[in-house]
């Protein structure tokens, strides 16, 4: 194998490249970026880059790092298809790249609502480090900003607005914070948290139409009702990117769909990172998962298959976010739990909720925790019993449990 291209320059793509250099990968590497600055890290903005004024972003890697490493990053260009009779790309400026094994690092990009006025310039929204520096250049004239939606990115933006003594409104639709990603006991914790922040939060409210007057922004509630601010910021989840693969014939669903080993329907072409569908073996069935962990992992699964050392993907997701004083790590996923044991101290803002199916632990949420956190992933990888009557005791070293 010669000639390898990477679709895609966020997590996934760049530790790809760095993984093929890393196993003594001696082809050539192109890795096609559709931004045209040097790929960087996506969790900080919404988090430590938001709360500050934009002038630092967190590159992946230091310009000097693709040069040294013979890898073409191709900054600014976008691929309109792939040929997979010819084993080629084709870039929107119509130059054709060649490849002998071609990996789709693709992401995701936000969810698109329908309801007249979201289309609106005005409207906000976070996933790129350009849509970080325009919420950061308005920031001077909000007083007050609704967000609609409360999961992790609506929450973190909420958190970093309320620290600059912006008001906030935020418009979830279900009864509950982030109820499709944590336990009810976190999911409560982070309520109390952003109210204490000074957040208002509606719960139950969905947007029906967004209305943009000359000096405020008014959003239409379903079943009446309205709030008035100074923009709105849509925050309502993610879709994996899939339009290309599913254009070259590749096999979609929720997702770019492959094997245990990261292989999609054409042998000679892999996936992953956040537009990935997989095999997941902790989550029992196929999943896709949005996270730097998943990212780089799967970057590194591929690259050992690509120089002769293959083996199935079967890491432990973990994922974090930081919201206000409160830096939630979790470890495993806790979908389908049916008992949830309390370590730790509420009221001290340091605590872990164990989630077990059975008995069977699965998952573990810490907030300000982390020595739970890495204990947990340890126990759960290594699949270790914990009873809950020794998970509940704080006065146990969970270090101690890890043969």
């Amino acid at each position: 194998m010669e000639r390898v291209v990477i679709i895609g320059a966020g997590h996934a793509g760049v530790e790809l490249a760095n993984a093929l250099r890393q196993s003594a990968f001696a082809g050539s590497i192109a890795l096609v970026n559709d931004e045209t600055d040097l790929p960087y890290q996506k969790p900080p903005l919404s988090k430590d880059f938001l709360k500050g004024d934009g002038r630092n972003p967190l590159m992946l890697k230091a310009d000097v790092f693709y040069t040294q490493n013979d890898i073409t990053l191709m900054r600014g260009r976008r691929v309109a298809s792939i040929d997979r009779a010819a084993k080629t790309v084709r870039l929107d400026s119509g130059e054709d790249l060649p490849y002998d094994h071609l990996a789709l690092a693709l992401g995701a990009r936000n969810r698109r609502l329908a309801l007249p006025g979201a289309d609106h310039p005005d409207v906000l929204e976070l996933r790129t480090l350009a849509d970080t520096q325009r919420i950061l250049a308005r920031l001077p004239a909000l007083g007050r900003v609704a967000i609609i939606g409360g999961g992790f990115i609506g929450l973190e933006i909420a958190a970093c607005l309320r620290g600059k003594q912006i008001d906030v409104d935020i418009l979830e639709i279900a009864d509950c914070l982030m109820g499709r990603a944590v336990s009810t006991p976190i999911s409560s914790y982070f309520r109390s948290l952003h109210e204490a922040m000074g957040a208002n939060i509606h719960f139950g409210a969905q947007a029906r139409s967004i209305e943009h007057g000359a000096d405020s922004v008014h959003l239409h509630l379903a079943g009446g009702g309205s709030l008035t601010a100074d923009a709105v910021l849509i925050a309502a989840g993610v879709v994996p990117n899939i339009e290309l693969a599913a254009a070259a014939g590749l096999a979609t669903g929720n997702g770019i769909l492959v094997d245990e080993h990261l292989l999609t329907s054409d042998p000679s072409i892999s996936a992953l990172g956040d537009c990935v569908a997989f095999p997941c073996v902790h989550a029992g069935g196929v999943a896709r998962l949005e996270s730097v962990q998943n990212a780089v992992d799967q970057a590194r699964t591929i690259a050992k298959r690509l120089t002769g050392t293959p083996q199935p993907y079967t890491s432990l997701p973990w994922f974090w976010s930081n919201q206000g004083t409160a830096r939630l790590q979790i470890a495993g996923l806790g979908a389908g739990h049916d008992s949830a044991i309390l370590r730790g101290d509420v009221e001290a803002h340091k605590f872990s909720v164990f989630l077990y199916r059975g008995d069977r632990l699965i998952c573990v949420e810490s907030v300000n925790s982390p020595g739970d956190h890495l204990a947990a992933r340890k126990l759960i990888e290594k699949n270790v019993p914990v009873p809950p009557e020794i998970a509940a005791r704080a006065d146990v070293d969970l270090k101690s449990l890890i043969a």
